[in-house]
């Protein structure tokens, strides 16, 4: 019997070598997975082809309870014998964080101190490189806004240093060259476009509006106004709320464009592609004003008069929305079961 286990588990391996996908995956063994978890994630993501013979053959070996937790990056169709090593061993764990559209500084150095097990001091010492800084030509402090939206992998004890730079070179590949060419008609900067974008990125819901509201801004700026837009102030106030307050405009901040004229210092958040595109190429339409509606959707005004009449209007939908989702709370309330007796 002693010798039947490793003559099975050989059978298996040789059934399971019959070539397969190509490629690498990105495999997530969460902490206190079973193999079976673990076998059905390989196969669901073409590492293997069989999850049930793979855990009859990690019994064999002895591997079925010794598996490592972690991000694992594994070739498709591999010998099950490096696969089950690697997660014995944990061979080819990686680190993994994604940065969503319109995330600051603030939010994406806890993520990436997480995924790299780094302090987060290090990661906020790589936003502030000053050689970094100086070939993105920034008169900000930080990289701001160019840490590009993505999921990113790196193998496991990579510094913040190099992570933060991949993050950059992204942006890099994600600008195209033909926007050069708009810059000099819209006499801005490539830091002006990232900048509107970041404001863009925060403002829209409803992907159709990035131009449209791109276009309210600078048109805004064309014209000497000061853009007041909500989102530089909860960037200056220096944490997210869902509303600002009137005390809120009274920030002293080069960030509050309630009280500034122009475009911020610079960026407030990291803008996807979408928004940097609808800052390059804004909507052709004479609007300077826009309020949002409970949907997502903006409102969208030429003129101050108009501008007042629909923040009325905008102002009862909230309040419906807002007497609606009372009543829903109070209705899922009355319907949660009475609390047992006490002992």
């Amino acid at each position: 019997m002693r010798f039947a286990r490793p003559l099975l588990a050989g059978v298996l391996l040789s059934l399971a070598a019959c070539g397969g996908a190509e490629g690498s995956a990105r495999v997530v063994i969460p902490p206190g997975a079973s193999l079976r978890s673990a076998s059905d994630s390989l196969e669901n993501h073409g590492v293997i082809r069989n999850g049930a013979l793979f855990r009859l053959y990690a019994k064999l070996r002895g591997g079925d309870r010794s598996i490592q937790a972690g991000t694992y990056v594994l070739r498709r169709g591999a010998n099950w014998e490096s696969v089950l090593d690697a997660l014995r061993e944990g061979r080819g764990i990686v680190a993994s964080f994604t940065i969503p559209e319109g995330y600051s500084l603030a939010q994406a150095v806890p993520v990436i101190a997480r995924a790299l097990k780094v302090p987060e001091d290090s990661v906020i010492a790589a936003v502030r490189d000053t050689a970094l800084l100086r070939h993105l030509d920034l008169p900000t402090p930080t990289i701001e806004g160019y840490l590009f939206p993505d999921t990113y992998v790196f193998p496991e004890g990579t510094s913040a240093r190099v992570a933060i730079r991949a993050t950059v070179e992204r942006f890099e590949r994600a600008w195209k060259s033909e926007w050069e060419a708009r810059l000099d008609s819209m006499a801005m900067t490539k830091h002006d476009i990232v900048t509107l974008a970041s404001i863009i990125e925060k403002e829209a819901r409803l992907p159709q509006e990035r131009p449209v509201i791109s276009a309210v801004y600078l048109n805004r700026l064309r014209d000497g106004m000061m853009l007041q837009a909500d989102p530089t102030v909860q960037y200056a106030r220096g944490f997210h709320a869902n509303r600002v307050l009137y005390s809120d405009l009274a920030i002293e901040s080069p960030y509050n464009t309630y009280r500034v004229k122009g475009l911020p210092p610079g960026p407030i958040a990291a803008p996807g592609e979408a928004s940097l595109l609808a800052a390059v190429f804004p909507a052709n339409v004479p609007y300077k004003f826009f309020v949002a509606y409970p949907d997502g959707h903006h409102e969208f005004r030429r003129t101050f008069a108009e501008h007042v009449v629909a923040v009325r209007a905008s102002r009862q939908a909230w309040s419906a929305y807002q007497q609606r989702q009372r009543a829903l709370a109070a209705q899922r309330a009355a319907q949660q079961p009475a609390p047992g007796p006490g002992r």
